[in-house]
């Protein structure tokens, strides 16, 4: 099955090129089976024939609800091969969450694993035309009155796709969506051109191989898993899924597998060397380390430099509107500690092809050494937010860069400081976001699902504590006449993802203001570093 000569490059290019190449060749290690690329083309080929069948129309749209399996892979390829764009939805969301997902995308389609399968009946409720239910690890046609389903029987009837719909290069490849300030998540819309233009330039930069073995630690609601799916297959690699029970011991799956290539969040190495796992040379298959989604501090890449000692580190930056990574800084052991702010790692410099600039307040550059907010443009930058112009306007800004031109920047709203060497060290969040477990949070969201509840009628919620410029969880704040926590803390369950529920949620009689009459959230910092040092170290 070749690529038709006709199609435009696009994020299945890789894939293809590689499977024509060396058909045989593991593509993806997931729950102890290898599949080879020829496989899962062949399986991703089958569902988006089905489907095509099914719908007897172009697909815009394709959900994925599945997680850390082969449908969740070949459902990726699946939908790219359908010419539609992939929105992945997480089990581990609340129901909720992942309907106002489904429908805020206006899916076409959803293709479910068997272990997520217990959430569609009510992702799907609702809805006047349901999306298409593709099923392929199970018979429960029957079982399914409320959508048109395609299970593992009728697959068995099914027609493969050979010549793929067509694909431009400003198509949306994958929709994702984040925290949101009104409570609803977020879209972003990601174009093939957004994302080839990452894929060349870690192509480039890191000269992957048809030998390397790829982690695969992001769930795929985090666009970081792009990495590691499409750079894998662009080099003609293999992906290795990692199971949650994987992730507690993760330099044992590093030497057992042979990885050597690592991505992960920081927190995973931080929590390795709290726990002792991060012994020196306990994995030394590594060829490349790379960090991103949160601040990496030096004392971690430190551990993890001597625990993969021929590894090259690199820490990598980039919100999600700026596809995956925009800058990239690597650790030279023997000289970067000396470019640390506040002992975090720096984010380095932009990527070939960007723009970045650091301005005030107002929207002006400021000068090297003076902190600012962080504006990035170029090929990597979104079109914007999902069907929300208003909120595009805001993020997405015209700004000068001579007399006589202005580029489409977006606002990251992060605060850096850039070197006289032209390196940018990150200093936190610039509004009211904040990062938990590599997760973007919008405190404004958690704070208007609590005020959903009846007894409450003020709310703040915070990230804390503050660890090397990244949360490690969320408090909260409620003021009203009937404050239940628990059942609050219930309610938050059921409408936000885990690491967005706040860990205590603290009844006060009233909340402090500023001179501004603002609510003091500085305060309130102070409230609980007060409770910190009273209660002593854990």
């Amino acid at each position: 099955m070749n690529l038709d000569v006709t199609d435009y490059r696009s994020l299945r290019s890789g894939f293809l090129r590689s499977s024509r190449a060396n058909p045989g060749d593991p593509a993806l290690f997931v729950a102890g089976v290898t599949r080879t690329y020829e496989e899962i083309e062949q399986t991703a080929r089958l569902w988006s024939g089905a489907m095509l069948q099914s719908a007897g129309r172009p697909l815009q749209r394709v959900g994925i609800l599945a997680s850390r399996s082969e449908v969740a892979y070949a459902g990726t390829l699946a939908a790219l091969f359908s010419g539609a764009t992939f929105v992945p939805l997480n089990k581990r969301f609340p129901v909720e969450r992942n309907r106002a997902m489904a429908r805020r995308a206006e899916l076409d389609a959803i293709i479910v694993d068997r272990t997520s399968a217990s959430q569609l009946e009510g992702i799907l409720q609702g809805w006047d035309s349901p999306p298409i239910v593709l099923s392929p690890d199970q018979g429960v046609a029957d079982e399914m009155p409320y959508a048109t389903v395609i299970d593992k029987a009728a697959l068995s009837s099914a027609t493969p796709a050979t010549l793929l719909p067509p694909v431009l290069s400003d198509d949306i490849a994958y929709l994702l969506f984040t925290s949101g300030t009104t409570g609803e998540p977020k879209g972003v819309g990601v174009t093939h051109a957004n994302v080839l233009h990452f894929i060349d330039v870690m192509s480039q930069r890191f000269q992957f191989k048809r030998t390397d073995r790829f982690s695969q630690t992001f769930d795929q609601t985090f666009d970081l898993a792009v990495f590691d799916l499409f750079m894998a297959w662009e080099a003609g690699a293999c992906v290795y899924a990692m199971q949650p029970v994987d992730l507690l011991a993760p330099a044992r799956f590093v030497t057992k597998q042979g990885l050597t290539v690592w991505f992960s969040v920081p927190s995973v190495p931080a929590l390795m060397r709290k726990s002792g796992l991060l012994r020196a040379d306990s994995m030394p298959t590594l060829r490349w380390s790379l960090f991103c989604g949160e601040p990496l501090p030096a004392a971690t890449a430190e551990a993890w430099q001597e625990a993969a000692p021929n590894s090259m580190v690199e820490n990598l930056y980039g919100p999600t509107e700026l596809t995956i990574a925009c800058c990239t800084y690597r650790w030279h052991p023997a000289s970067s500690r000396s470019e640390c702010v506040n002992d975090v790692v720096p984010i380095g410099r932009p990527f070939p092809g960007l723009g970045a600039i650091v301005v005030d307040d107002a929207l002006q550059p400021v000068t090297n050494g003076e902190p600012g907010e962080l504006c990035v443009c170029g090929p990597q930058t979104a079109p914007g937010y999902w069907r929300d112009p208003e909120k595009t306007a805001e993020k997405f800004v015209e700004l000068p860069v001579d007399a006589t031109r202005t580029k489409r920047f977006y606002r990251t709203g992060d605060r850096v400081v850039r070197s006289a060497q032209g390196v940018y060290a990150y200093l936190g969040r610039a509004d009211n976001q904040v990062k938990v477990s590599g997760y973007r949070v919008e405190l404004a969201e958690v704070e208007a699902v609590m005020l959903r509840d009846t007894g409450v009628t003020s709310a703040v919620a915070l990230g804390w504590p503050i660890e090397a410029g990244s949360a490690k969880g969320i408090v909260a704040f409620a003021c009203g006449d009937k404050v239940d926590a628990a059942r609050l803390t219930a309610r938050l369950r059921e409408s936000l993802p885990p690491y967005m529920v706040p860990s205590e949620i603290h009844e006060l009689e009233q909340l402090p203001l500023n001179a501004n009459g603002k609510i003091d959230r500085g305060a309130l910092a102070l409230l609980l570093e007060a409770a910190a040092i009273a209660v002593g170290p854990r």
